[in-house]
């Protein structure tokens, strides 16, 4: 099935996908919306079944976390209750997604969780592939002599992620008084 005819494309997915802990991870949210469901109905499924989730495979954020979280993502009150969320979200790596399908039996949870795992495997394989790419840079980098460093230093900035927090928003203008320069637009 291609991403055109899948329930959900792929890449919509990937844009959910986050790195919480040092593990790719979809929020208890995040998922209740793919599969249709409440946030609520996920939460109560998964306690019901709780043995079938260990802590790598489920695990709940930490108050600093979800604060964190919250400020990154600029979230205001869910629609789910008034007031917002009463606790951390639950956080789920690509086994408990995947445990999810024997808690949750819908054919479209079946579908999405299908999806899903394809999802993680394309990072997987993106990934994969970056390090690669560094791999060779790293050989390039060490055929050639230093003439050529500052190019590969210039690739190897390129090739960081970009930094999430603190991300200024808006543009620089130069002004005339002995060329200082200031912010305009939000911070």
């Amino acid at each position: 099935m291609s991403d055109e005819q899948s329930i959900i494309p792929t890449w919509r997915i990937e844009q959910i996908i986050l790195l919480i802990r040092g593990e790719k991870v979809m929020l208890d949210s995040d998922l209740a919306a793919l599969y249709g469901v409440t946030t609520k109905a996920l939460v109560q499924a998964v306690k019901r079944n709780i043995s079938r989730f260990p802590e790598d495979f489920m695990f709940q954020l930490t108050p600093e976390e979800f604060a964190d979280l919250r400020s990154q993502i600029v979230t205001s009150s869910s629609g789910e209750e008034w007031g917002g969320r009463r606790y951390a979200p639950y956080a789920f790596t690509e086994q408990g997604v995947a445990m999810l399908s024997s808690v949750l039996k819908s054919q479209r949870a079946i579908q999405v969780n299908i999806e899903i795992m394809r999802a993680f495997v394309r990072m997987r394989r993106m990934i994969a592939s970056h390090e690669e790419l560094a791999r060779r840079l790293d050989e390039l980098e060490a055929r050639y002599d230093a003439r050529f460093r500052f190019i590969f230093d210039a690739l190897r900035k390129m090739m960081q992620p970009p930094a999430t927090k603190h991300r200024r928003v808006g543009f620089q203008v130069e002004s005339s008084e002995e060329g200082k320069t200031r912010s305009k637009g939000k911070r």
